[in-house]
């Protein structure tokens, strides 16, 4: 299904980026994962997939739009061209809105959504010059409702949203798709503190959380070739919760 192909994918150390990364490789991917702050998580990672495919880990902070440059420079003198690019990374620093840091508010929008810009920014060119491509953003479904004590992270969310429309704007006529997804609650270590998991059932039509591989499973079909006649969309994957 993607055999081949070379994808890159943001926060990739653990939770969805590592299911995403697991499940491509999976489907015959060549995969370069790229982390922030566990060098550790990402060789687990890196283990996990073995010698199935081409694989190898990145360090790189996606707010800074010099580590982003270099850092696609380095994978596609690895690996060559880039086919495939996962926008996963992100962060939160819940609060309420007068209550909140400016320095928290700043910090999640650089990463969650300036990130997406400089990767995207960072693969342009390659993806104009091969005039095919797939760009899946990690949004959420907090773009969508709005949930209280997550200005910074809705708001970065809804960015993500906007951006993916844009790009697939302005690339579609290279033959590059751009799209998003939108999760609910699913299980990983950022949603684990969120509250209880009783209260978030009571909202979810289909009662229960989703889990990492879900929205690698979607990830995997936005990457595919069976994709290829949709961009700009935006999917969400929350088992009925924003509908």
């Amino acid at each position: 299904m993607l055999s081949g192909k070379t994808a890159v994918i943001t926060g990739a150390s653990r939770g969805i980026g590592a299911a995403i990364a697991q499940k491509f490789a999976s489907l015959g991917a060549n995969v370069a994962i790229i982390y922030n702050g566990s060098e550790a998580g990402a060789r687990t990672v890196l283990e996990s997939i073995g010698d199935k495919v081409k694989c190898n880990i990145y360090q790189c902070n996606v707010a800074d739009s010099q580590q982003c440059k270099d850092t696609v420079a380095k994978i596609i003198e690895d690996m060559g061209a880039i086919d495939i690019l996962v926008n996963n990374a992100g962060i939160t620093r819940d609060n309420l809105l007068v209550t909140m840091d400016e320095e928290d508010f700043d910090a999640v929008i650089n990463t969650n959504l300036k990130g997406c810009y400089n990767m995207i920014k960072a693969c342009g060119r390659n993806f104009i010059r091969k005039k095919q491509g797939r760009i899946i953003n990690i949004s959420s479904v907090s773009a969508i409702m709005g949930l209280a004590g997550q200005v910074n992270y809705s708001s970065s969310k809804a960015g993500v949203i906007a951006l993916t429309k844009v790009v697939a704007r302005e690339f579609g006529g290279k033959n590059v798709c751009c799209n998003a997804i939108a999760p609910g609650f699913i299980t990983t270590d950022m949603t684990k503190d969120l509250g209880s998991e009783e209260e978030f059932l009571k909202s979810i039509p289909l009662k229960r959380l989703g889990n990492p591989e879900d929205v690698a499973n979607l990830a995997a079909f936005l990457a595919s070739d069976l994709s290829g006649y949709i961009t700009g969309e935006v999917i969400r994957i929350d088992g009925g919760l924003a509908m």
